[in-house]
């Protein structure tokens, strides 16, 4: 299988480390034709930057994740204390790149005590940030759907909404107003029926795939580290409910992430 565009990962974690080289000369012979490589804060862009300009088939998202605000070893703590804004003035340069395909990964997480009004504050940043610099963003959603649905109903941005998690009804009114809807291992899983609803009902030109690896590796290899090719699964039980071999699935997809991140 080929024509696999993986639109969320995280080639930068440390999890990849011992074979990261080797894994990125691999991924085109799986049948990986593009890979968006998302930041969580200022100290992982510059090696998501340095991933697109090493890969071709690599394009960069820079963004300050929620999950930053709290994590000890996130820049955004480790050398901002806290201080996003300027975190975010310092990261202003690095999207005049043109490997930058989007801002992300940002958003809304409530699953971890992660202080509301300062991640809302620095989300609406960023949707104005991507707004002025005319960039799709890659957004994470978590538990935190009545106010990530608020600003997307403000800012009405470009872009997706990565390892989706709402309802079918709510899928409706997002991909109307302009959103793809990303679709991972987590799909796959046996508990997954809300998905699978929102996969049924969404029109074929606003999916997306992707894998939020080193994580969320869908069956039958869950459990273990994800990477791209893993996406092949995920397209094989999307097939199931669109009718659809997965090749079509991959090529339709495929179509669908070079549209919505420009690329």
């Amino acid at each position: 299988m080929n024509n696999i565009f993986d639109t969320h990962a995280h080639y930068s974690s440390r999890q990849f480390d011992a074979d990261r080289a080797e894994l990125l000369t691999a991924l085109p012979a799986g049948g990986v034709v593009g890979v968006l490589e998302c930041a969580t804060h200022s100290g992982d862009a510059a090696q998501v930057l340095e991933l697109a300009h090493a890969a071709p088939y690599f394009h960069a998202a820079l963004g300050i994740h929620p999950e930053s605000l709290i994590e000890e070893d996130a820049a955004t703590v480790a050398v901002y204390h806290g201080d996003w804004r300027a975190e975010l003035a310092a990261m202003r340069p690095l999207f005049a790149d043109k490997a930058v395909a989007a801002v992300g990964e940002i958003g809304l997480d409530h699953h971890w005590p992660v202080p509301r009004q300062e991640q809302y504050d620095l989300f609406e940043a960023q949707l104005q940030l991507a707004k002025e610099l005319d960039l799709p963003v890659s957004i994470h959603d978590r538990e935190a759907h009545a106010e990530m649905y608020e600003l997307l109903r403000k800012y009405k941005p470009r872009g997706a909404l990565h390892c989706y998690s709402g309802s079918a009804d709510d899928a409706a009114w997002l991909v109307e107003q302009g959103m793809y809807l990303g679709f991972g291992g987590a799909v796959t899983y046996k508990g997954a029926k809300r998905a699978a609803r929102v996969l049924a009902a969404i029109p074929h030109d606003r999916a997306l795939l992707e894998t939020d690896c080193p994580y969320m590796a869908p069956e039958p290899v869950r459990g273990t580290r994800n990477d791209s090719r893993s996406i092949a699964h995920v397209a094989a039980y999307i097939g199931t409910l669109w009718d659809m071999d997965a090749q079509a699935v991959l090529d339709q997809t495929a179509a669908n992430a070079r549209a919505c991140f420009g690329v």
